[in-house]
């Protein structure tokens, strides 16, 4: 239930079909929203609490990558097709 709740977002979910590609930092994925590094961050938190991402550091940069890609993959069409 937690991960439906986070993937109530369309911004969250738009971070995960970006992430499905590979890992991105959070700069990469605030620049193609066009939002602050805050929101971001926030969306990202709320990913990783309900344990569909996980990040690592790469100097100054927070990296986040999903635990499951195919899983969520698979999720996210499922979700998409339920909401046309």
């Amino acid at each position: 239930a937690q991960v439906f709740k986070a993937l109530g977002h369309p911004i969250r979910i738009l971070i995960v079909e970006q992430l499905i590609d590979g890992e991105r930092c959070v700069n990469d994925i605030k620049d193609f929203f066009n939002v602050t590094q805050p929101n971001i961050s926030q969306h990202l938190n709320i990913l990783k609490y309900s344990d569909i991402v996980d990040f690592h550091q790469r100097g100054n940069l927070r990296c986040y990558y999903l635990k499951d890609p195919e899983k969520l993959k698979v999720l996210i069409q499922d979700i998409k097709r339920l909401i046309k």
